[in-house]
């Protein structure tokens, strides 16, 4: 057959087909992409349980979701062509992507012991485990688009109803990308939204299969000769438009650690910069659709969107500054005057962060994607070569994700990375041109132009800007430690003069603690309290996160202890403790274990028991950290202690609202049923749980205290004696039960503390006296008249220093004056009393 007759056949059976609305074609794209979201946010959720948040595990993870999804493409593009009822095929496919989706979400929740198990056994063997959850549904997913766009997308206009279909899919995207962590997970939990997403896949099913009745079926596309010339321009096209995606997915990795020192490492915060993401892609797409198929030279077209995008992604981050504070204040009190909402606010303060730095350069990016169907997409092999599209694109960013992340960042910092993606895209955009029209000299230059100022930039841009920036959003201050990792950025700030002499831990750009009085003070009850008040001698302790070390160290001075260990995430975290005073050089105490890992991992792995576990995480709003706070995780640590053992939980007074603080409690009393609460500090508090009573024998706390190690220790921090240590003593389970009333615990499936607003002005000030009206009496055991008289003196003590604090917050300085003297009367030289007067903050 010859060519022409061949496509005159083609064209005359595909007339034949009545004509239909793009609309809803459209919808089901936005609809599939909305529930294809839905999926990948609560599996990458899911993923830090079974694989623990180490930043390598969770990557591979992600790209197993990202390579079942151009597996899927190239499987099902091919065969996209062959069927003549696409809309049937694509109905099927999304009935099972619902029931595989429902079942990858409900085996994830039961995955992380056996994939530990898997992995002791057979090594990086075990991660087919993960690889056939993630990948079989996500394989599913991969194969919709295919068959949509050989439903609908006129052949005479593949660009732009391709462009229309993909602007839609990645719309719905975001819808999703902002639905899960704003709707549905803190509405339905892990598992309802897993099922509103296959309701939603069900949906679609239903009326892909109403809309198939209407259109006439298609015929089967007849493969025309091979045209060398062609195929070679296609071919071309997908490499370089691969480049192009893994240069984009690497764009993403800089961008999600540049621009957190302003916004925060809250769930929500990262909802928006990849809705924002999307929301650049789609509009690019659906705006460039429009042209796409008029365009005489899409070569030159795509090298201008390419190279343009690279240097805008330089341009913005280049130019972070503290006008971007300005704006998002500016934002933030303007949606909070007009709505009254503390969560609306924080969205303006997240979105205009996020739009400042991803939205212009998407936008090109997003553009190019009808272009490369002009380029690459042929009339007679829609499913097929659109299979190959989206394959090639994804398996770039997968390729893309990993170099940026592990090789690029590692090697020379953020900001430098981000200058050789950019120049990597001039590139690109480079040989596209020279594909061109050759009388396009004007674009020819623009595009050498655009590569040559990218290479400027990345000769004039320091390596530390970012590090510059931090200092800018956290209100001045001297960077004495930067570190950019792939999982992160560590940082230790000097403070100001005029905000004390203390030095602050960075991690992602949000503060973990430092060393200022009142955090050496808790850190040290962190894990003094709980091993001066057990039954048994205490021999062995485990921390969960080493942060400034003051935790950890405070393990050393107590000498009954034979085995000290801590967990902790980050290397660069140990790295940078030696510069804060108060931890006892622990990272290079010999009898301190510092094992890297998931803190919670840890627990699976070993069987190791502890006397004592303690935990100083991050605050509960960040992400992924509410798998440290959950019922779930209590229940594992509870067979990781010894008989009589004792598990403390830091809890923050400051860092979540008094419903957050509820929520933990009840989660903790959920598993121990012995349960007290201490409070280290007047912004921190202390859950100390066990399975046997806790009884306070004053002697053997006595006796421990006045170590010589442990009293200096104690006294550092204003811990004066016995006495002063069970004054902080606050209340049994009986007043944790009142305080906890009938809020819902987290856990595992409701992670309801990472997905809460911002915290209320004045917060503490509500908390603290709730809190401190449960006081009851310590259960003490042998203690004399002295001893009792010496107590009451310094509960009473502490009281007034905790009312001082109150009336300060609520501006009452006459109330404020009367407490503190009182105070300074009977302890003058406390210097946690002291050191809080004298101003710093």
């Amino acid at each position: 057959m010859s060519k022409r007759k061949a496509r005159r056949e083609v064209e005359q059976l595909r007339a034949s087909a009545a004509p239909v609305s793009v609309l809803p074609f459209a919808l089901l794209a936005f609809f599939s992409g909305l529930a294809a979201l839905v999926y990948q946010v609560l599996w990458v959720r899911q993923l830090g349980i079974v694989v623990g948040v180490d930043i390598y595990a969770v990557t591979a993870g992600v790209s197993a979701f990202f390579a079942g999804l151009a597996l899927g493409g190239l499987f099902f593009g091919r065969r996209a062509d062959r069927v003549q009822h696409p809309l049937f095929a694509y109905c099927l496919l999304e009935l099972a992507i619902a029931l595989g989706g429902i079942v990858a979400t409900l085996a994830f929740a039961h995955t992380a012991s056996p994939f530990l198990a898997l992995q002791l056994r057979i090594g990086p063997f075990a991660w087919l485990l993960v690889f056939v959850l993630i990948g079989v549904p996500a394989f599913l997913i991969g194969g919709t688009l295919p068959f949509l766009f050989r439903a609908w997308a006129p052949e005479s206009h593949i660009a732009a109803g391709g462009g229309i279909l993909y602007a839609l899919n990645t719309a719905g995207g975001i819808a999703g990308a902002l639905f899960a962590p704003f709707l549905l997970i803190p509405t339905f939990g892990i598992r309802g939204a897993s099922y509103f997403a296959a309701a939603m896949n069900v949906c679609v099913a239903v009326a892909a299969l109403i809309l198939n009745r209407r259109v006439s079926p298609l015929p089967e596309q007849v493969q025309l000769p091979s045209n060398p010339a062609l195929e070679s321009k296609s071919r071309t096209a997908l490499v370089l438009y691969s480049v192009a995606g893994g240069i984009a997915l690497g764009y993403e990795v800089i961008w999600s650690q540049a621009i957190v020192p302003f916004m925060s490492t809250r769930t929500f915060a990262f909802a928006f910069v990849l809705a924002t993401y999307l929301a650049g892609l789609m509009l690019g797409s659906a705006t460039y659709s429009r042209i796409a198929d008029r365009l005489k030279d899409p070569w030159t077209n795509f090298a201008l969107l390419i190279s343009s995008a690279g240097l805008l992604a330089l341009a913005l981050v280049a130019g972070l500054g503290h006008w971007l504070l300005i704006l998002q204040t500016q934002a933030e009190a303007l949606v909070l005057s007009a709505t009254g909402s503390i969560l609306a606010g924080m969205c303006a303060r997240f979105a205009v962060a996020a739009a400042s730095v991803v939205f212009l350069p998407t936008l090109p990016l997003g553009a190019a994607f009808p272009v490369i169907l002009k380029l690459a997409v042929g009339p007679q092999k829609i499913g097929k070569d659109v299979g190959y599209v989206l394959a090639f694109n994804t398996f770039g960013g997968i390729a893309g994700t990993l170099i940026t992340g592990f090789v690029l960042v590692p090697a020379i910092g953020l900001m430098r990375s981000l200058a050789v993606l950019a120049v990597c895209a001039c590139a690109v955009a480079v040989f596209a041109v020279l594909r061109g029209l050759p009388h396009h000299t004007f674009a020819r230059y623009a595009v050498f132009s655009l590569g040559a100022l990218a290479a400027l930039v990345l000769l004039l841009v320091p390596p530390d800007r970012l590090a510059q920036t931090l200092t800018v959003a956290r209100g001045g201050g001297e960077v004495v430690f930067y570190r950019e990792t792939a999982a992160g950025t560590v940082a230790v700030l000097q403070e100001p003069k005029n905000k004390g002499d203390f030095r602050r831990l960075y991690i992602q750009g949000v503060s973990n603690s430092g060393d200022a009085m009142p955090s050496l003070r808790y850190m040290r009850l962190q894990a003094l309290l709980p091993l001066l008040i057990t039954e048994q001698e205490p021999k062995s302790a485990l921390v969960i996160g080493y942060g400034t070390g003051i935790t950890s160290g405070a393990l050393l001075p107590l000498p009954s202890l034979d085995k000290r260990v801590c967990v902790e995430l980050l290397s660069g975290v140990v790295d940078a403790s030696s510069l804060f005073h108060g931890n006892f050089s622990a990272a290079e105490d010999p009898r301190l274990q510092i094992r890297l890992g998931d803190g919670r991992r840890e627990l699976l792995r070993s069987s190791d028991r502890y006397d004592l576990i303690t935990l100083e995480p991050p605050p509960p709003s960040a992400s992924g950290v509410a798998n440290l706070y959950s019922t779930n995780f209590y229940q594992l640590a509870a067979t990781r202690l010894q008989p009589g053992g004792m598990l403390a939980q830091w809890l923050p007074l400051g860092a979540q609202n008094i419903d957050d603080s509820r929520a933990i409690v009840r989660s903790f009393l959920d598993v121990f049923p012995q349960a007290t609460l201490w409070t280290t500090e007047l912004h921190e508090m202390l859950l100390v749980g066990s399975f046997q009573p806790i009884v306070l024998d004053v002697d053997r706390i006595s006796q421990r205290f006045h170590q010589p190690p442990v009293e200096s220790a104690l006294r550092e921090v204003g811990i004066n004696s016995p006495a002063a240590l069970i004054s902080t003593w606050v209340t049994d389970r009986n007043g944790l039960q009142r305080f906890a009333a009938d809020v819902a615990p987290v856990t595992d499936d409701r992670p309801s503390i990472e997905y809460t607003t911002w915290v209320r002005p004045g917060e503490v000030a509500r908390v603290l006296p709730e809190l401190l009206s449960l006081r009851t009496a310590p259960p003490l055991r042998g203690a004399s008249d002295d001893f009792q008289v010496s107590l009451a003196a310094e509960q009473e003590r502490l009281g007034d220093f905790y009312e001082a604090a109150l009336a300060a917050y609520r501006g009452e300085r006459e109330l404020w004056a009367r407490s503190i003297h009182r105070v300074l009367a009977t302890d003058g030289q406390n210097p946690y009393y002291t050191w809080t007067l004298s101003g710093s903050r």
